[in-house]
């Protein structure tokens, strides 16, 4: 190895040092969804249902979509924070093959520790649709409630690109609050022309695993949002109307088709969870 090659190397070791330090300071991803956006999720989800599922969820659907976009309703179901991301890109690279989809093999391979700093984003979606599937055996409906909003709060969440990246606020790309401006910003500001309509609810087989393809597929829009952003502020004083527009412009299929394929997502959830425990007649509420 010649001079040259040896400095590039050392250049290239500082780099990934300083990027893992780095990410060892940060704090991990607040809610990236607002309220407003999983009770549109939500609300989208009530449609992909069939009946007499969908006539249940329906009579119920206010005060789900209020329970999912307020977690501090939850009480100890709402306080780890480690539940609500997964750091994919600290495993490796597309398709992430070197992190098992099976918790306890994780942590063997990685340990517990590094497994919840890094986030259990598709595991607790997993863990509550069990829990959905339990309250629906055992008729146990205003658990049914509840296990519905906290799951549709996950799965909505596995579909924000910030949620499964080191990089979850941007800071890593000098792009601090890319993710408020992707995923709160522009919901706020044109939330009137989003058309979502989901397919119908679908049986899935492994919740798991469902969950992990959720957060691979939403990781593979991350470079193309810090793209868009930077290309829309180029050349503005700041975040003004211009740049909205513009990053609205590029990114704004990929967040309407993250919102639909969510709200398709959240009322699978809810028909596998209901067929898995034998489809009991539900309630008129």
């Amino acid at each position: 190895m010649g001079v040259g090659e040896q400095q590039r190397e050392i250049r290239r070791a500082a780099c990934v040092l300083l990027a893992s330090l780095l990410v060892s300071t940060l704090s991990p991803p607040a809610q990236a969804w607002e309220g407003r956006t999983q009770q549109l999720v939500v609300s989208r989800a009530v449609e992909s249902l069939p009946y007499p599922l969908r006539a249940y969820y329906e009579s119920n659907r206010s005060s789900i979509a209020q329970l999912a976009a307020d977690p501090s309703q939850w009480g100890e179901e709402g306080s780890r924070p480690e539940q609500r991301y997964i750091q994919l890109d600290s495993y490796g690279t597309y398709p992430f093959a070197e992190l098992p989809r099976d918790y306890n093999v994780a942590v063997r391979r990685f340990t517990r520790a590094k497994v919840t700093r890094r986030g259990t984003l598709p595991w607790a979606v997993g863990s509550y649709s069990l829990k959905l599937e339990e309250a629906f055996r055992d008729k146990r409906w205003d658990e049914v409630k509840r296990y519905s909003a906290i799951l549709a709060y996950y799965v909505a969440e596995s579909h924000d690109p910030f949620n499964t990246t080191i990089n979850h606020d941007g800071a890593l790309s000098s792009q601090p609050g890319v993710d408020k401006r992707y995923s709160r910003s522009l919901v706020e500001r044109y939330q009137a022309f989003f058309i979502i309509r989901p397919g119908g609810a679908y049986k899935i087989e492994d919740p798991t695993n469902h969950a992990f393809g959720m957060v691979v597929e939403a990781n593979t829009w991350v470079d193309n949002i810090l793209y868009a952003d930077n290309q829309a502020r180029h050349g503005k004083p700041d975040y003004n109307d211009d740049y909205y527009d513009a990053f609205y412009d590029s990114v704004g299929a990929i967040l309407v088709r993250q919102l639909t394929t969510a709200s398709q997502n959240v009322g699978a959830y809810w028909y596998t969870a209901w067929v898995n425990a034998g489809s009991p007649p539900p309630p008129a509420r």
